[in-house]
């Protein structure tokens, strides 16, 4: 009901709105965080990723867990898909959601926090031991209303983790800490905090900021190939099945976080071998030859990290069905996408993707006519379909033995968004897996 007339409210009404529902959700449910170890995951690319990652190390090590991200949610053994289109739900499904993690004994709650969550105070009432900054880089910055309050909004998280008491659980006192991702230009500012330890993790591959910290964790010698992934830390050999520099990221970003709960990191980084790719994460369908990959990218940043995991598939042509959300998420980067993939993708085919109440044919039309202005030209290598079903057939109708398809925007979401609040049944690994016949 209150989504019909926010914008005839005023902005302070709304925020002291926001602030009573979280106080009131976490008193109603009776604070259940105080009874976990909670882990925040915060940044631009990678949370949901890095959330799940961290879980199934806790889980490989022995403990139990739960966790919330645009993906899924998990309860212990129990994980459900998230449908909602949130990446944090509002306070009183989040509040209930940990207090059943308390009554399923979980130790560890992994939470992926977002800055709209951060923005409507969905992070007030959990009282946060570990906080972890991934990346940041220019994504909901209309929502924000520019870049600098979008970081600002990222730092209130880190200054409250900082003014926390510190909890008692089994008899220990939990110590504040924050882990913060080297490779990252903006990490200085949010290790500036005072808590009782600050971890940086990084890549020496790349560009690693000179950040105070009391411990790194960094990889070294890092060697991609499509076997999976290798790489040295300190005296420890990390091994991976998974594929590509951002998977290598992600990994380094629980590994470090694991490591930072008391875990030695010979046992953590073994763990790490048995790690599972994350669904609709460079998700690969095989058949004649033709690889179909399936992937969230949403923005341009993901998808450049994207297209160099593609790049060691060494592609015969690269057929790309990709999109933008509608709603007023972002509109700058339309273009941007429309023009990478004029110039990385041999045949472009625009298509649906969350419109929510926008005009999805103009959301479409924004990105394809970026790529033509670039190159692309409609009907031979530039396609506009509506249909997104009909989108990935169309791209999987046209690959032949060597050729990479890649579908990305949505990864394993099961629901589109569209007009009217209303969310219609769409899965992209369950259309690839349709088509070809899997």
């Amino acid at each position: 009901m209150l989504h019909r007339f926010k914008q005839y409210i005023p902005h302070s009404w709304l925020q002291g709105y926001h602030l009573l529902m979280a106080h009131g959700a976490a008193f109603y449910f009776r604070y259940p965080s105080n009874k976990l170890h909670i882990i925040g995951v915060t940044g631009t690319n990678g949370k949901s990723s890095t959330v799940q990652m961290i879980g199934q190390l806790l889980m490989i090590l022995g403990e139990t867990v739960g966790w919330t991200t645009t993906a899924s949610f998990r309860i212990a053994d129990r994980e459900i898909v998230n449908d909602q289109k949130m990446t944090m739900l509002g306070r009183a499904q989040t509040h209930k959601m940990l207090r059943e993690m308390v009554k399923h004994e979980c130790k560890y709650a992994i939470v992926e926090t977002s800055s709209q969550g951060i923005l409507q105070h969905r992070h007030v009432g959990i009282n946060y031991d570990t906080v972890l900054f991934t990346n940041l880089t220019p994504e909901h910055i209309e929502a924000h209303g520019g870049f600098d309050n979008y970081k600002a909004t990222k730092l209130r998280l880190f200054k409250t983790v900082a003014s926390l008491a510190k909890k008692r659980l089994h008899g220990k006192l939990i110590p504040k800490k924050i882990i913060v991702n080297l490779n990252d230009q903006h990490a200085d500012e949010f290790a500036r905090f005072n808590v009782d330890e600050v971890v940086g993790y990084g890549d020496d591959d790349r560009k690693i900021f000179d950040v105070h910290v009391d411990k790194k964790i960094i990889a070294e010698k890092a060697h991609l190939s499509l076997a999976g992934t290798a790489a040295k830390i300190g005296d420890e050999q990390l091994k991976t099945k998974l594929v590509g520099s951002y998977y290598l990221e992600n990994t380094m970003a629980a590994v470090s976080t694991v490591a930072s709960l008391g875990f030695p990191i010979h046992d953590v980084v073994k763990a790490a071998l048995k790690l599972e790719p994350i669904p609709g994460r460079l998700e690969t369908f095989t058949k004649d030859g033709v690889s179909v990959i399936v992937d969230y990218a949403p923005e341009p940043y993901s998808l450049e990290a994207l297209y160099k995991a593609v790049a060691l598939f060494s592609a015969k042509r690269i057929i790309h069905v990709t999109g933008s959300a509608g709603g007023g998420r972002d509109t700058a980067r339309r273009a941007v996408i429309g023009e990478m993939s004029a110039k990385l993708d041999d045949v472009v085919i625009v298509t649906n993707e969350d419109p929510y109440d926008e005009d999805p044919m103009q959301i479409i039309d924004d990105i394809a006519d970026a790529a033509k202005a670039n190159g692309k030209q409609d009907g031979e290598n530039l396609f506009r379909i509506l249909d997104r079903r009909e989108a990935i057939e169309k791209a999987i109708s046209m690959a032949t033995n060597g050729d990479v398809v890649l579908v990305t925007g949505k990864g394993s979401e099961p629901v589109m968004a569209i007009a009217n609040g209303k969310k219609v049944a769409s899965d992209d690994r369950v259309f690839v897996r349709e088509i070809l016949g899997l």
